[in-house]
């Protein structure tokens, strides 16, 4: 994206509002460690319902489910609100669909929140 103003150098627009792009990776940065953690409880929960009397998936499921559609949320949340390229937001939403990526997800966006992982780079236009 690229603003009406900087048009003719090809700048691309900076953060709208710094607080509230920090408070969006932040929020999708909270999410994203239980997401991660109900997906794999969930795992073992189907092979536990398999194996013996144990079944605790329609729980789970729930908590998952609820889990997902927030980070979900959060994710389009923050990849508008910090403008980031449609590759940072598939590989995030990526890491959401692996057993572990949750994990992975959360050191990166926090790296982002403490300003280690550099400035990304908006899409253009």
């Amino acid at each position: 994206m690229v603003c009406a103003s900087v048009h003719k150098a090809r700048r691309p627009c900076p953060v709208r509002n710094p607080v509230k792009s920090i408070a969006a990776v932040h929020r999708l940065r909270l999410v994203s460690g239980p997401e991660g953690l109900s997906f794999i409880l969930l795992l073992i929960c189907s092979v536990l319902k398999r194996t013996t009397s144990f079944d605790a998936v329609p729980v789970m499921g729930m908590v998952h489910g609820v889990l997902f559609i927030l980070y979900v949320v959060f994710l389009a949340l923050a990849a508008k609100e910090r403008r980031w390229e449609p590759k940072r937001t598939a590989v995030l939403f990526l890491l959401s669909v692996l057993p572990t990526g949750g994990f992975f997800a959360e050191r990166m966006l926090a790296k982002e929140e403490r300003g280690e992982l550099g400035a990304a780079k908006p899409a253009t236009a």
